[in-house]
C-alpha cells in the first residue's frame, strides 16, 4: 500500500514540550483551506501544539526508524537526502531530485533500468513507511482536503473526534482517504485507510499507540499491527550516512 507525503534540530533527553502559547501553523502550499472546515483546521492545530509545536517541527532535521522493525530509513528534512536499506539494498538518494545511487549486496547497481526501478522502490516505500511515522503532523500537507466529521469513539471505547482526510493531485495514490480520531488530550489514537474516498468501508483501521518524546517533539511506534523500532532524531549526521554505502551504527550516536 502507498500513502502520500510530501517532502525534520532536536537533543536527546530532552522532554518535548509544546512552545509556550500557541504557535502559529500555516498551511503547505496547496492545502485546501477554502474547502476544509475551520473546525477541523483548528483541531489539526491543536494536534500540533500537542505534538511539540510548528517551530520545533520545522527546526527538527534528522529522523531514522524501521518500519515495522525491517525497512531502515535516514531522513534528512531539509534536503531531501535519504538512507533507506531493506535487506541487503541500500539506496542514498534524494527525494526532491529523484536523483540517487543504489547497491545490492554490495554491488553498486550501474544498468540504468535497473537503478530507476531500486530508486523507485526506495521512494515509495519512503512515502509509505513516513506517513506511518509523521501522518499527524501532515494534517495541514499540499493536496489535503480536512473535514470534521464529529464527536466518535476509539475501538477502546474512548471520546474522541474525528477528522476525514481526503486528497487533490498530490501524491502516488490520491483517491484515498484517512479518518483520524483525536483524543481530550489532542493526541491522535487511531486512523481509518479507505482505499478509495468512496468507499463505505475501511481496509482497515488502528491505533496509533506508545507516544513518546524525541528531541523537541512526538512520536508514536505502536500499531497494533506492527511497532517501529530504532526511532531516533539527530541535530547532527555525518554527510557520510548519505553518501557512503558501508555499514553505519546510528543508534551508537544516541549514547
Amino acid at each position: 500500500m502507498l500513502i502520500k507525503i510530501l517532502p525534520f534540530i532536536a537533543v536527546f533527553g530532552m522532554m518535548a514540550t509544546a512552545p509556550s502559547g500557541a504557535a502559529p501553523n500555516p498551511p503547505a502550499p496547496g492545502f485546501d483551506q477554502a474547502g476544509s472546515d475551520p473546525q477541523a483546521i483548528v483541531l489539526a492545530d491543536q494536534v500540533m501544539e500537542r505534538l511539540g509545536g510548528r517551530p520545533h517541527w520545522d527546526q527538527t532535521r534528522y529522523l531514522t526508524w524501521r518500519f515495522f522493525g525491517k525497512r531502515l530509513h535516514v531522513w534528512d528534512k531539509w534536503t531531501g537526502n535519504i538512507r533507506f536499506e531493506d535487506g541487503g539494498l541500500v539506496v542514498l538518494m534524494n527525494i526532491n531530485s529523484g536523483q540517487g545511487r543504489a547497491w545490492q549486496e554490495g554491488q553498486e547497481v550501474v544498468e540504468p533500468d535497473t537503478l530507476d526501478a531500486r530508486l523507485k522502490h526506495a521512494y515509495q516505500a519512503w512515502i509509505n513507511d513516513s506517513y506511518w511515522l509523521i501522518m499527524p503532523y501532515k494534517l495541514k500537507d499540499s493536496g489535503v482536503t480536512l473535514k470534521y466529521k464529529g464527536e466518535g469513539q476509539t475501538q477502546e471505547g474512548k471520546p474522541a473526534q474525528v477528522l476525514v482526510l481526503t486528497f487533490k493531485n498530490v501524491g502516488v495514490t490520491p483517491q484515498n482517504k484517512y479518518e483520524v480520531w483525536v483524543e481530550q488530550d489532542h493526541l491522535v489514537t487511531q486512523w481509518a485507510f479507505y482505499a478509495d474516498a468512496a468507499d463505505a468501508e475501511s481496509k482497515f483501521a488502528g491505533p496509533w499507540a506508545n507516544w513518546q518524546p524525541f528531541g523537541h517533539i512526538w512520536l508514536a511506534d505502536d500499531h497494533g499491527r506492527g511497532k517501529h523500532t530504532d526511532i531516533a532524531v539527530f541535530d547532527q549526521l555525518s554527510a557520510a550516512v548519505f553518501t557512503d554505502p558501508g555499514p553505519v551504527e546510528l543508534m551508537k550516536l544516541k549514547k
